[in-house]
């Protein structure tokens, strides 16, 4: 009896530890660190704002990585050794986002609702480019969802089509452990 009570105390001061390093001890890194910081990486090259015409702004920024991040989630969904990654990876966006709307100045009374938002955004996207990926036409769900129903110009559609269905093909002909590794250019 005594041994159980000693095991059961070992666990529980490692719960108890766990908590205190979560709560007062530095950061831990996400195993998803590196595939998430490509994807921001990606999702803030210069061509998408020039040659794309994705609006500079906050939320052309946003959808613009949304539209990589969801790309990056469609192929792993395709490997179930991912799913814990792909959960991994959508809560570091819900913290970015978390994080950028309290750098902008937005309130714990307002963070809730515009990260429910946010996710709502990007469910909305997985489901439009889901089916636009499987017809090769990015077209009509990037003036929606890109593009906010702004007609940025043929030629702008034409390059943000061109240069996401590269990335799905990239992506398709990669190991899903080099993803989430962060290789995804």
């Amino acid at each position: 009896m005594p041994e159980i009570a000693a095991r059961q105390g070992g666990a529980l001061i490692g719960v108890v530890m766990g908590l205190i390093d979560k709560l007062f001890g530095a950061p831990r890194p996400s195993p998803t660190a590196p595939l998430y910081a490509a994807i921001i990486a990606n999702g803030r090259q210069p061509h998408w704002f020039l040659d794309g015409a994705v609006p500079d702004t906050i939320d052309g920024r946003f959808d613009m990585i949304a539209a990589i991040l969801a790309l990056v989630l469609l192929r792993l969904e395709d490997d179930p050794s991912s799913a814990g990654p792909v959960a991994q990876l959508t809560e570091q966006f819900i913290d970015d986002m978390d994080g950028q709307l309290r750098e902008s100045g937005i309130g714990d009374v307002g963070i809730g609702k515009n990260v429910g938002q946010m996710m709502s955004m990007l469910g909305g996207r997985l489901g439009a480019y889901r089916e636009a990926l499987a017809s090769d036409d990015l077209a009509p769900a990037l003036r929606r969802n890109l593009y906010r129903g702004n007609d940025p110009g043929a030629d702008a559609v034409a390059h943000v089509s061109a240069q996401l269905l590269a990335l799905r093909d990239r992506l398709a002909g990669q190991e899903s452990a080099a993803i989430l590794a962060g290789q995804i250019g």
